[in-house]
């Protein structure tokens, strides 16, 4: 393009120059010596104005920019922005900043207090357990799940006692704690011990076992037999024959007493409201700092605990 219109500035100033010298040419002989000296003063104005404009032509192009520079500077802008991009996508984004947290180690034990009676008579799987922590929980010298704190749960196994043999048992997992500022946690518990006011025991799988009946059913039997070798006397006595009256009675009692302790079940395992219970956590729990910042010990509800119970079946059919 610039080679271009140097040459036409060159053409324009030869044909200025031609024309001038035509125009000379075709003077009349008194003027020659003066448009002569005019002819040659135009042909070098013309030479003179052709190597200006070619140097001012050859003095700008060092600092144009060629078509494949403006190419290059058009295409710079998103080539930083493309590379700023990758740059961006390369560096890893900050992770956000992790809350505070308190552990609470497993094996930990919370101790517990029922709100709601439990019985094999009744329970089935699935039916809900509420708990409420009666004693806080520290960690470092801080409460981190005050008394008044509420646990809930489910039954998972219900079982009734047998007639012959066998216990009622009972199981249940713990599975959220409320803190009293409403505060909620999953929890993985299971129960460790229970006082419950009769013989449950808890074994070593969280079971809560019901007491057992065995004395009872031995008493029922002696009993039994009593009662029917007194009433065999009788009926020997009135026939003459006090001996075989005895045995027979002391036979009937027996079998009696032990009929009675065979079509009766066992006592079932009860929990009544009130029971307390010793939960062991099974899986760490991990408490937000901020959510746990608590003063004081915390106050758990008066609930007045189970009372004393022992067995009592009547199998005396007299």
């Amino acid at each position: 393009m610039k080679i271009a219109a140097d040459s036409e500035i060159m053409g324009i100033g030869l044909q200025a120059s031609s024309q001038f010298g035509e125009a000379s040419l075709g003077s009349t002989a008194a003027g020659g010596i003066m448009r002569s000296r005019q002819t040659c003063w135009f042909r070098t104005s013309a030479i003179l104005c052709t190597l200006i404009f070619g140097a001012a032509a050859a003095a700008q192009q060092p600092g144009a920019a060629s078509p494949g520079d403006t190419g290059q500077a058009a295409s710079s802008p998103t080539s930083v922005s493309e590379s700023s991009q990758q740059s961006a996508r390369k560096v890893p984004p900050q992770a956000a900043a992790k809350k505070a947290q308190i552990e609470v180690i497993s094996g930990t034990h919370l101790p517990l207090v029922l709100h709601n009676a439990i019985s094999t008579r009744t329970a089935k799987p699935g039916d809900p357990v509420y708990f409420e922590t009666i004693f806080p929980v520290m960690v470092d010298g801080h409460v981190v799940i005050p008394a008044g704190s509420y646990v809930s749960g489910e039954i998972t196994e219900s079982k009734r006692p047998g007639r012959v043999k066998g216990r009622g048992e009972l199981m249940m997992k713990l599975t959220e704690m409320i803190l009293p500022n409403g505060y909620m946690v999953n929890l993985n518990a299971m129960p460790n011990g229970a006082g419950t006011g009769g013989g449950e025991k808890v074994n070593s799988e969280g079971k809560i076992i019901g007491d057992s009946d065995k004395t009872s059913d031995t008493g029922t039997v002696i009993r039994s037999t009593e009662a029917g070798t007194g009433i065999g006397a009788g009926v020997g006595a009135a026939a003459g024959n006090i001996g075989k009256g005895v045995g027979i009675g002391a036979g009937v009692g027996a079998v009696a007493g032990l009929g009675a302790v065979l079509l009766t079940r066992g006592p079932d395992a009860e929990l009544p409201r009130g029971s307390t219970l010793e939960a062991v956590i099974e899986r760490p729990i991990y408490l937000e700092a901020d959510k746990v910042q608590f003063t004081g010990p915390g106050q758990a509800s008066a609930l007045a605990g189970p009372p004393n119970r022992e067995p009592q079946r009547s199998r005396i059919p007299f």
